[in-house]
């Protein structure tokens, strides 16, 4: 049976280390404002950790969703041609994807290399109970397992859920209510944040005129945000200060790239005008190629004088002085 306990370990070793690195920075220990300081800053930069790691594959996600858009208009024909033939239509689509090497699964992958993460921080701080009686697993310390299991944001422990039972709290020492009230305002500010990475990306690229792809966007915008309402009440706090922190990474990083590298604007795309022109995008200098210079403006010739006709007597162009009064 395949093992995920390497995943495990490297979450943990992430974990505690920043933990450490915070802790001899001298971040407080003891809680302030009923938080512990140091493992909700060591949850975060898990996340920076992570993302740093995955920037590449963030690059080829930018670089196929270019792709897939530059390929929309032959999409569209093939539509067109193959309408009411769905088979030949996919096929037909699938060999211009091979062909151009477009990947319309691309724009997923971070969110699908980010699943082990998530899973791995998951198992380690539901592990998290006072119970337990393995508390060196994973790399962990005595010491470092109880002082993370009674580490608490606004007083709520980051092992408790919004579905924890009552033993579960009297195990962690924690008020069911400010549990679920603190847990409860961060399931819901996850799915407002997932729902905004989704929809910052559809707004500035427009909705995909290949079916497959346009599935994938409105599952991830209204699908994956509505599927967190029920299942957010069985994550830690922990992992939902996860997620959330992603996502701000997220909107952050696309709302850099997009301002820096808009997609060309197509005739489908939301908020371009019908008949507008369509200026060049500024794709080819993204991540490391220089783009080409703009042609320079050229100046218009001045009009050219004709000169005097033959026979014709010269033309004086100063003014005749009027002549001077006697007196």
């Amino acid at each position: 049976m395949f093992s995920l306990d390497w995943i495990y370990y490297a979450i943990s070793w992430i974990l505690l280390t920043w933990h450490s690195a915070w802790d001899a920075i001298g971040v407080p220990v003891d809680a302030v404002i009923g938080t512990n300081w140091a493992w909700i800053l060591a949850i975060v930069f898990l996340v920076v950790t992570v993302r740093v790691i995955l920037f590449p594959v963030f690059v080829k996600q930018i670089k196929s969703q270019r792709a897939m858009q530059a390929l929309q208009p032959r999409v569209k024909e093939l539509q067109e041609k193959h309408k009411g033939d769905r088979e030949t239509l996919q096929k037909e689509m699938m060999e211009l994807y091979r062909k151009e090497k477009a990947n319309p699964l691309m724009g997923c992958l971070p969110m699908f290399l980010q699943i082990p993460v998530f899973l791995g921080l998951f198992h380690v701080l539901r592990r998290l109970d006072p119970a337990k009686v393995n508390k060196t697993l994973y790399g962990w310390t005595v010491e470092q397992f109880d002082s993370a299991s009674s580490a608490k944001l606004f007083t709520a422990p980051i092992a408790g859920k919004f579905g924890s039972t009552a033993d579960e709290l009297a195990r962690l020492g924690a008020n069911g209510t400010t549990v679920k009230v603190i847990a409860g305002i961060l399931v819901l500010v996850m799915m407002g944040t997932t729902y905004l990475t989704s929809r910052q990306m559809i707004l500035k690229t427009g909705w995909a005129e290949d079916p497959q792809q346009k599935m994938i966007q409105r599952l991830m915008l209204y699908g994956i945000p509505l599927s967190l309402l029920v299942s957010g009440a069985i994550f830690p706090i922990g992992v939902i200060i996860y997620w959330v922190t992603n996502n701000l990474f997220t909107l952050g990083q696309q709302q850099w790239v997009l301002r820096k590298y808009p997609p060309p604007p197509t005739p489908g795309r939301t908020g371009a005008k019908p008949g507008s022109p369509v200026q060049p995008a500024r794709t080819a200098g993204l991540f490391g190629r220089k783009a080409a210079p703009a042609p320079a403006k050229q100046t218009p010739a001045a009009p050219k004088v004709a000169g005097p006709k033959p026979g014709s007597k010269p033309v004086n162009p100063k003014k005749s002085r009027p002549a001077k009064r006697q007196g």
